[in-house]
C-alpha cells in the first residue's frame, strides 16, 4: 500500500465553526431521512499526519488539542428514505459498521470522512459504490442485545443488571474478504454533561467526500445525542487496518453508546451518497 501524502492544510482556511451539541440549523426539505439505532462509538487517538493523506482534497484532519481520532462505529440503520417518501422497511434497514475520520475544510465546516462502510444489504452496497462512489462493502452482520442480572452478593462487588450489545461483521465483497469485527459493550450510565471530547466525536453536522473526484459537503441535522458511557467487553477487529489506517495502539480512549436518533440530510452542492453517522 502506498504511503499517505504528507499533511497539508487547506488553502486559506478560516477558523473551524464551533462544536455544538445541537444541529446548527433545521433541514425542512430533506434529501434523505433515516434513523441510526443501537450505536456504539469506539475511538482511538491518532496523529494528524498519519491520516491527512487519506482525506478528500480540500480538507484537513480536524483536531482537538492537536490530536485527531479514528472512529469505529457499529449500529443499526433504520428506514432510509428519499425526499419526503416513507423510509424503506427492509432494504433501508440493516446493520452497519463504519471506520471514520474527522475533517475540516477551508470554509471551517467540520465533518466526518468514511474510510469504509460495511453493511449487510447487498443492494444498498451496490448503489452506494457504483452510483455514488462511497466505500460501501457487503458483509455478514448481526446485532444481539442481552440483558444481564445482578452478579455477586450485596456488599461483595455486586453488579446491577443491565444490557450488553454485541456487533459482529465479516466481509463478503469486494474485500479484503474476511475482514471482520466483533464488539461487545455493556451499556452504562446516561451522560448528562458530555465532555469536550465526547462532543467533538459525536456532534458532527456534515460529511466530507468526493463525487467523481470533486469535493462535496453534505449537511445533516438530528436531535441531540442521548449518550451513555459504556464498558468495552470485547473488541476483535481488523477493519481499521483494512481501511488503510495504522492498527489501533491499545484500548480505545472513548467508548460510548446511544439508543439512537432520527436524522435528516440536506442537499449538497454536488451529488452525494447515502450518509451514515
Amino acid at each position: 500500500m502506498a504511503s499517505p501524502e504528507p499533511f497539508r492544510a487547506p488553502a486559506a482556511p478560516v477558523p473551524p465553526v464551533p462544536i455544538t451539541a445541537d444541529a446548527p440549523g433545521a433541514i425542512p426539505r430533506p434529501l434523505l431521512t433515516q434513523s441510526w439505532l443501537d450505536l456504539t462509538f469506539l475511538h482511538w487517538a491518532a496523529d494528524p499526519a498519519d491520516v491527512a493523506g487519506l482525506l478528500p482534497p480540500g480538507t484537513a484532519p480536524d483536531t482537538l488539542d492537536g490530536v485527531t481520532y479514528v472512529g469505529l462505529v457499529a449500529f443499526r440503520m433504520h428506514k432510509v428514505g428519499w425526499l419526503r417518501l416513507p423510509g424503506v422497511p427492509y432494504l433501508g434497514s440493516f446493520p452497519e459498521t463504519n471506520v471514520r475520520l474527522y475533517s475540516v475544510d477551508a470554509h471551517g465546516r467540520r465533518g466526518v470522512v468514511f474510510r469504509s462502510l460495511d453493511a449487510s444489504r447487498l443492494l444498498p452496497v451496490v448503489v452506494g459504490r457504483i452510483g455514488f462512489r462511497m466505500p460501501y462493502l457487503w458483509s455478514r452482520m448481526t446485532i444481539d442485545t442481552t440483558a444481564y442480572g445482578v452478579r455477586g452478593a450485596a456488599g461483595d462487588g455486586a453488579r446491577p443488571g443491565g444490557v450488553s450489545v454485541t456487533y459482529t461483521s465479516r466481509r463478503r465483497w469486494p474485500g479484503p474478504r474476511g475482514a471482520y469485527s466483533r464488539i461487545t459493550v455493556r451499556v452504562g450510565e446516561r451522560v448528562d454533561e458530555p465532555t469536550g471530547l465526547e462532543h467533538f466525536l459525536t456532534a458532527r453536522w456534515g460529511m466530507h467526500g468526493a463525487f467523481f473526484g470533486r469535493p462535496m459537503y453534505l449537511p445533516n441535522a438530528h436531535p441531540r445525542w442521548p449518550l451513555h458511557r459504556a464498558e468495552l467487553v470485547e473488541c476483535a477487529e481488523d477493519l481499521v487496518v483494512a481501511a488503510g489506517l495504522p492498527a489501533p495502539a491499545g484500548p480505545p480512549v472513548s467508548v460510548l453508546y446511544s439508543h439512537g436518533v432520527p436524522a435528516r440530510f440536506g442537499r449538497p452542492a454536488r451529488p452525494a451518497g447515502i450518509p451514515t453517522p
